[in-house]
C-alpha cells in the first residue's frame, strides 16, 4: 500500500496542497496519507522548522509532498532565529536529497501567456538537474560586525553523482553549466564532469557553459537545451529563469531525489505567496505537476503520471487560466477542470 507524508507549510502551501492530495486519491485507490507542520508552522508550534518526529515519518514514507514555506513574520536578520528554509536543507541533508529535477515544458495552449515570444519558446523541453546538497548553501558560514563569508564547497563525489543522473536523463545531450573563468569549484566540476562523460557515457554529447551565458541563452534559445546540470546556487537562479518559459512560476514542478531507498520529495518551485494566502487565487497546477513526479519518480506508477500531465494539458487546452495566467480561475475552478479530464 503506497504511504506518503504531506508537508502543506506556509502561505498557501496548505491550499494547494489539499486539492493534490484529492487527485493523487482519485488515481491510487489504496493511498495513504498522513500530513505533518513543517517551516514555518512548525516554528509557530515547535519552534523549529522540523521535528525530529517529521523526519522520522518521512523516512518511513514512500514519498513526500511538500507545498511551500516562507513569510514575512519569520523573516529575520537573527542568525541564531528559526527559520522555515532551515526546515528545507535539513530535510534535503537528512534524506540525502542531492539531485533537484526541475522539468521544463511550456504547454502550447500558454505559448502566448509566456513573458517571450512563441517562437522563442516553441519546441522547448529541457530538463534542469540541480545539485543539491553541496555549494555555497551548505559550506561554513562566518559573520562579524565587519564582515561575513559563505564557503562554496564540493567533493568530487558529489559532482560525479549529479552528473550520472544529468547523463542517464538525457536524450539528445547535456549542457554542464559553471563558473570555471573565475571559480576554482567550477574548475573541479568541469574537470570532473569531463571524467564521467569519458568514463562512462562518451555516447552522451556534452557542452559547457559559463552562468552567465546560460542565463541569457535560457531566454534567447531555450529550445537548444536537454539537459542542463549546474551546482545549487546556479541551478536554483537559472530552473527560476526558466519557470518563466512557461508562462508563470506557478507552472513549475520539481523532484529531490536520493538514493533509491530513499523517500522523494516533491514540490511546486514557487514559493509560499503570502500576498494571496487565504484568497482562493493560487495557482495548483505546478504542485498537481509535482504530483505526477511523485507519482513516476516515488511510486512507480508511471500510466497515473501521465493522465494527470494528460488531464492538466487538456484543461489549459480548453481555456483554463488562473490569475497568474491571465485569466480569473480560483484555486477550486482549477481543481475541477483538472479533475473533469482524469
Amino acid at each position: 500500500m503506497p504511504h506518503i507524508v504531506t508537508l502543506p507549510g506556509d502561505g498557501i502551501g496548505p491550499e494547494i496542497v489539499a486539492p493534490t492530495v484529492e487527485l493523487l486519491h482519485r488515481l491510487v485507490c489504496d493511498l495513504t496519507v498522513v500530513e505533518h507542520l513543517f517551516g514555518g508552522a512548525s516554528i509557530d508550534a515547535h519552534g523549529t522548522a522540523m521535528t525530529p518526529d517529521v523526519l522520522a515519518a518521512m523516512r518511513a514514507s514512500d514519498a513526500v509532498l511538500l507545498g511551500a514555506v516562507g513569510g514575512p513574520q519569520w523573516d529575520t536578520t537573527d542568525p541564531d532565529a528559526p527559520r522555515p528554509e532551515q526546515g528545507l536543507l535539513g530535510m534535503r541533508k537528512e534524506l540525502g536529497l542531492f539531485a533537484n529535477l526541475r522539468p521544463v515544458r511550456p504547454f502550447p495552449a500558454l505559448y502566448d501567456a509566456s513573458p517571450l515570444k512563441r517562437d522563442r519558446i516553441e519546441g522547448t523541453d529541457l530538463l534542469v538537474v540541480r545539485e543539491l546538497t553541496g555549494g555555497i548553501y551548505f559550506g561554513e558560514k562566518t559573520r562579524s560586525a565587519t564582515d561575513a563569508s559563505d564557503l562554496c564547497h564540493y567533493t568530487v563525489a558529489e559532482v560525479q553523482r549529479i552528473a550520472r543522473v544529468a547523463f542517464r536523463a538525457a536524450r539528445t545531450g547535456v549542457t554542464s553549466v559553471d563558473k570555471a573563468n573565475v571559480m576554482e569549484t567550477s574548475r573541479q566540476w568541469r574537470q570532473t564532469v569531463h571524467e564521467v562523460h569519458a568514463a562512462e557515457f562518451a555516447d552522451v554529447p556534452l557542452d559547457d557553459l559559463l552562468v552567465d551565458n546560460a542565463a541569457m541563452q535560457l531566454v534567447a534559445d531555450p529550445s537548444q537545451f536537454d539537459v542542463v546540470v549546474t551546482e545549487n546556487l546556479f541551478g536554483d537562479i537559472l530552473s527560476d529563469v526558466a519557470a518563466m518559459l512557461t508562462g508563470s512560476i506557478g507552472m513549475l514542478p520539481s523532484a529531490s531525489l536520493g538514493a533509491q531507498s530513499a523517500p522523494g520529495v516533491f514540490e511546486p518551485v514557487h514559493g509560499s505567496a503570502p500576498d494571496i494566502a487565504g484568497t482562493g487565487q493560487a495557482n495548483p497546477l505546478a504542485t498537481f505537476l509535482s504530483a505526477a513526479l511523485l507519482l513516476r519518480h516515488g511510486l512507480g506508477l508511471e500510466s497515473e503520471a501521465q493522465a494527470l500531465e494528460s488531464a492538466v494539458d487538456r484543461a489549459l487546452a480548453e481555456g483554463l487560466r488562473t490569475r497568474d495566467l491571465g485569466g480569473t480561475a480560483s484555486t477550486v475552478e482549477a481543481t475541477a477542470a483538472v479533475l473533469a479530464h482524469l
